[in-house]
């Protein structure tokens, strides 16, 4: 425990002395590269901007998460269950993965405007495609010999489901929202680049017009940690419920 700990904070505390040091050294001017220290410093005196914009956008990430989850894992129990309605729309699964997000957020901006909505749906598209194909495969991953105890036994469908392939589909599934709770991140933030009025995103791009360099690294920080700690809530939340793997198989 100590080392995952200590030892992520060990390589920030290098990294920040690093990269103070390299700006100082070569006198990089400050628009370019802004140093940690700077940073911090707009980070302190422009809190209360940076909270506001980092709680739209994390509002934003995990209502998208939820319903690109919700979608996902509704398609997935329903390809489990018909390898008709799989094969129908999985291509086209497929397809809309395929497409760049950046080209749907205008589309997205036209539709639905500069709110809030917008972003969800943005950040729904890109996290519901991991949810289909992991909980699709756990469904599917069932001991046949427990497949067929349950057949023995006269379970119905819902029966084999909820206490058969349910359960053994959470690692699956968790697996999914790992993945997802990133990149919603990434998607509420690529919608607000597209055109919005608040926002991590938003501040980005208007610190990059106006040369504000500091507010554009404030931004990728205050970004990265909230991904990190939706990425760490769903470890939380899968050794409540995931509780008969061996802890040190999980992040």
């Amino acid at each position: 425990m100590r080392i995952r700990v200590i030892g992520p904070i060990a390589v920030l505390f290098l990294f920040l002395i690093g990269w103070e040091g390299v700006v100082r050294l070569w006198e990089i001017p400050e628009y370019l590269v802004a140093p940690p220290s700077a940073i911090f410093r707009y980070s302190v005196d422009n809190l209360g901007d940076l909270s506001g914009h980092f709680l739209i956008t994390m509002t934003e990430a995990a209502a998208g998460f939820l319903l690109g989850s919700s979608v996902g894992f509704l398609l997935a129990v329903g390809f489990s269950h018909s390898r008709t309605l799989e094969y129908s729309l999985y291509p086209y699964m497929i397809a809309l993965k395929a497409v760049p997000i950046v080209a749907l957020a205008p589309l997205l901006v036209l539709w639905f405007g500069n709110g809030i909505p917008g972003k969800v749906v943005m950040a729904a598209l890109i996290c519901f495609f991991p949810v289909i194909v992991n909980v699709a495969i756990g469904l599917r991953a069932v001991d046949p010999g427990l497949h067929e105890l349950f057949r023995s036994l006269a379970a119905s469908r819902s029966q084999i489901f909820f206490k058969l392939r349910l359960p053994s589909s959470l690692p699956y599934l968790f697996a999914s929202f790992r993945i997802g709770s990133t990149l919603s991140v990434v998607g509420a933030i690529v919608g607000e680049f597209s055109g919005a009025r608040s926002g991590l995103g938003y501040l980005m791009v208007v610190s990059v017009y106006q040369l504000e360099t500091p507010a554009l690294f404030a931004g990728i920080v205050a970004a990265s940690l909230g991904g990190i700690a939706f990425f760490y809530l769903i470890v939380w939340l899968e050794s409540l419920f995931v509780h008969w793997e061996p802890r040190d198989t999980k992040v």
